[in-house]
């Protein structure tokens, strides 16, 4: 926020978001032939305006069922703007606590929103270590007290999402595992692969029943989580192995996995899985 105007951008992870920006033409300097105090009467209502008009917009964009959607707000800018905004009375209370920074760019605009990314680096760090160890502390209460509300593992995980079961997806920021969509076109049917990468070279992957399959999708899983996980009804966490839950979550748990909605028994839906499998079978037989 500066004298020129703002921008409103938010960052998940590694991913920037700019969500909105606007221009603003506030009064420069004083000319000769003006009133002195016209013009700083207009000067402070114009930006009395400004200022209004960040706060409403902050409350739209950051604000959702009446309360933050964020974890934490930077204040930058290359004036005494940000300050004003952290100090006004317009700056609605449920932001005003959720401000971890006010930091000094030398820029506007998508520039200046990079710079205070830069600049933040050290307290967002902080902040998502924090998190992070109270969001896997909470997975790890539901596994000691066996809620059943949990899921690991790409499959379990991906059975849970496909039930709308899954409340938080939590996702290790280095997850090395590829999602392939395949299409037999004799049998027309497409189906999925979660493979490591080194397992691109298992020609049998691409095979079945001796007939080549076509690739017709390719992508990272954590990318096709980032992409995806809205449609399910989740919400996404991207963690790292920095703190100890992190690297217990990411060894010992393969660095994928939920806290649920409900409890889900993945051996009894594995273990009728597997009979349907069987009475298809069965009818394909008779």
């Amino acid at each position: 926020m500066d004298g020129n105007g703002c921008l409103f951008g938010t960052l998940c992870g590694n991913t920037r978001q700019v969500l909105q920006k606007f221009t603003v033409d506030l009064p420069k300097a004083w000319e000769r032939g003006q009133s002195a105090l016209r013009f700083a009467r207009l000067r402070m209502e114009k930006r009395h305006n400004y200022v209004r008009k960040v706060a409403e917009t902050a409350v739209q964009l950051f604000i959702t069922n009446d309360k933050p959607n964020v974890t934490g707000l930077i204040l930058a800018g290359s004036a005494d703007f940000k300050s004003e905004l952290s100090g006004s009375d317009m700056f609605d209370p449920r932001l005003q606590s959720k401000v971890l920074k006010l930091v000094d760019v030398s820029y506007g605009g998508e520039n200046g929103f990079n710079q205070a990314i830069e600049l933040s680096q050290e307290c967002l760090a902080n902040v998502k270590f924090i998190q992070e160890k109270k969001l896997i502390g909470k997975y790890f209460d539901e596994i000691s007290q066996d809620t059943g509300k949990y899921c690991f593992g790409v499959d379990d995980t991906m059975k849970a999402l496909d039930m709308g079961a899954v409340e938080t997806l939590i996702v290790w920021e280095n997850l090395d595992v590829i999602r392939i969509k395949l299409k037999n076109h004799q049998t027309e049917e497409e189906k999925f692969h979660h493979i490591k990468p080194d397992q691109e070279q298992d020609a049998t992957i691409f095979m079945d029943s001796g007939v080549e399959l076509e690739v017709l999708e390719k992508m990272t899983l954590i990318e096709w989580f980032a992409n995806n996980y809205k449609n399910f009804g989740a919400t996404l966490e991207i963690i790292t192995d920095k703190s100890q839950e992190g690297s217990q979550f990411c060894r010992g748990f393969g660095g994928v996995g939920g806290i649920l909605r409900y409890n889900v028994d993945f051996p009894s839906l594995e273990f009728f899985e597997q009979q349907q499998r069987v009475d298809d079978l069965d009818d394909f037989d008779i």
